[in-house]
């Protein structure tokens, strides 16, 4: 099966906009984050979308609610962010000095985060989530064949963290990015399009491919 993904990452919280860390910290999209994705939703520049996935943390799923209304968004629990340990709710500024930080940093970001997940447990825990919203997928599109409705290619969208799409575009894309080269702004996000056999999919194997980022008219900084 085959269809197209759409990896949104949420809107603007006050965390991010003060550069802090937000990982477990559950707080909602902030009246600046908000805005910006109103105006981008009444040029049209957030695609359609047949299915909605989302993170259960507020602020994707106020994201959701902004951009794709009268939808049910299916919750994804393995879509949560990365647990960020003792650098949660904290920024670079107030992590300045400390030997933790100072060794995560020096690693690349690649050290598991203090009391918190490693990249490793978190990008699996992001890759699990996606085997199983390809097991929705699927059923959906038996669903629409049960139906006699018009064969074409469905197009999913995941409101998640930046965290989560870097973690599935390293693991299954197919264009060499490491993780830190999928970072994307709030708001932001990919497209590309996603693929495998039953059997692939089963044992975990998905591709995504023709990784390109959303493009927006609207300039929101």
């Amino acid at each position: 099966m085959s269809w197209r993904l759409f990896l949104i990452r949420h809107g603007m919280t006050e965390g991010n906009r003060e550069k802090r860390y937000i990982g477990k910290t559950d707080e909602g999209v902030c009246d600046e984050g908000r805005r910006m994705l109103e105006r981008r939703k009444a040029a049209g520049e957030y695609p359609e979308a047949d299915l909605v996935f989302v993170s259960p943390m507020r602020r994707c799923l106020e994201t959701a609610e902004v951009l794709y209304p009268g939808q049910e968004p299916v919750v994804v629990e393995e879509f949560r962010e990365c647990d960020f340990g003792l650098f949660e709710g904290k920024n670079y500024r107030e992590l300045t000095g400390n030997v933790h930080y100072q060794a995560w940093i020096d690693s690349g970001g690649t050290l598991p985060f203090p009391e918190g997940e490693s990249r490793g447990a978190f990008q699996d825990r992001c890759c699990a989530g996606l085997v199983r919203m390809a097991g929705i997928c699927a059923e959906w599109e038996r669903a629409e064949e049960k139906k006699g409705t018009e064969r074409r290619e469905l197009r999913a969208t995941c409101v998640v963290h930046g965290g989560t799409i870097m973690a599935l575009l390293e693991r299954f894309g197919t264009e060499g990015g490491d993780y830190y080269s999928y970072q994307c702004g709030s708001g932001q996000g990919y497209r590309c399009a996603a693929g495998g056999s039953p059997e692939e999919i089963g044992k975990g194997e998905i591709e995504l491919s023709c990784i390109q980022p959303l493009v927006f008219s609207q300039d929101l900084s």
